[in-house]
């Protein structure tokens, strides 16, 4: 116990690497670098953000679940850390005994839109109406098989009692491209990659997934709010780092981020991307983790999803 408490006052005392397992330029990889450069000040060290995509988050994840518990690796994950256990039949590491968790750090919702051309839907109950009358022939894009997009739409269908084909792609892009083109009907994208074409108005927004309206784009209802009551679907960013790692290093990076979301330069940022900050204790965020678990291994085993 000395050497550990020893270790953890002196820490940090070289630069953390922050493992985004997802390309540059999305949300996590925007959320990530942000709070690397607010919290590397507060921490007296250099926080330097490593991109390792690739198998939905999980090639970053088993590379952080593989580093030493010293505090100088961690990692922002996804909805992926309650998913992918369910996703993937040989997942290397275990979301819960390898990691240990630090802080929620951002919501950013999803928001159900269609092409701007169909003049008929511009309503939850539109959509519901559409596909009632038009069983199994109306498609929803996703960003791929299992991701956020993909299961907001599946609980809006099991939910509205409706039939509708999901159509997945290989990323958001061109699953917007061709929802924009009119290949597809509907989507439930990530409010980061919507929005600019929400507002050149190649898209119309008709509902958000979460249970609260979003200030980037407040005039747009939720979904529940708008004729699907109890329906929320929360897209979360959360920081963890190797099982193991020592308590007081973990107290001293959850204080650290908590700090840095709460001040305005972070909230700016976030807002530029229709992302709101959060911040909990480790302790909540491991309920919060355990929560979502449950909740989407149920619905990916009912749903018989699987991953790309």
């Amino acid at each position: 116990m000395g050497g550990a408490n020893a270790n953890a006052q002196e820490w940090p005392s070289k630069p953390i690497r922050w493992i985004v397992p997802f390309p540059p330029g999305g949300a996590m990889d925007v959320i990530a670098r942000a709070l690397a450069d607010k919290s590397s000040k507060s921490l007296g060290q250099a926080i330097i953000v490593e991109n390792k995509p690739g198998a939905g988050g999980n090639i970053g994840a088993e590379l952080v679940a593989r580093s030493d518990a010293d505090g100088y690796t961690m990692i922002i994950t996804s909805i992926g850390m309650a998913t992918n256990k369910f996703l993937y039949p040989k997942l290397p590491y275990d979301p819960v005994k390898d990691f240990s968790p630090v802080s929620l750090v951002a919501v950013v919702p999803n928001v159900l839109v269609t092409n701007a051309t169909q003049p008929n839907v511009k309503t939850v109950s539109d959509v519901i109406a559409n596909a009632k009358a038009q069983p199994g022939r109306l498609t929803y894009a996703s960003a791929g098989n299992g991701t956020s997009i993909h299961l907001a739409g599946e609980v809006f269908t099991s939910l509205a009692k409706i039939d509708m084909q999901h159509i997945p792609y290989k990323g958001s892009g061109p699953a917007v491209t061709d929802l924009i083109g009119g290949q597809v009907n509907y989507m439930f994208d990530s409010i980061t990659s919507a929005k600019p074409h929400i507002a050149s108005g190649k898209i119309r927004a008709i509902g958000l997934t979460t249970t609260k309206r979003s200030k980037s784009l407040p005039g747009v209802p939720t979904i529940a709010e708008s004729g699907l009551p109890g329906y929320d679907v929360t897209p979360w960013f959360a920081v963890f780092v190797p099982s193991g790692t020592p308590a007081p290093i973990i107290k001293k990076l959850n204080k650290a981020l908590v700090s840095s979301l709460e001040s305005p330069e972070i909230k700016e940022k976030f807002e530029n991307i229709g992302a709101e900050p959060v911040g909990s204790s480790p302790e909540e965020t491991a309920k919060y983790l355990n929560k979502e678990i449950e909740r989407w291994g149920k619905v990916i085993s009912t749903n018989g999803i699987k991953a790309d």
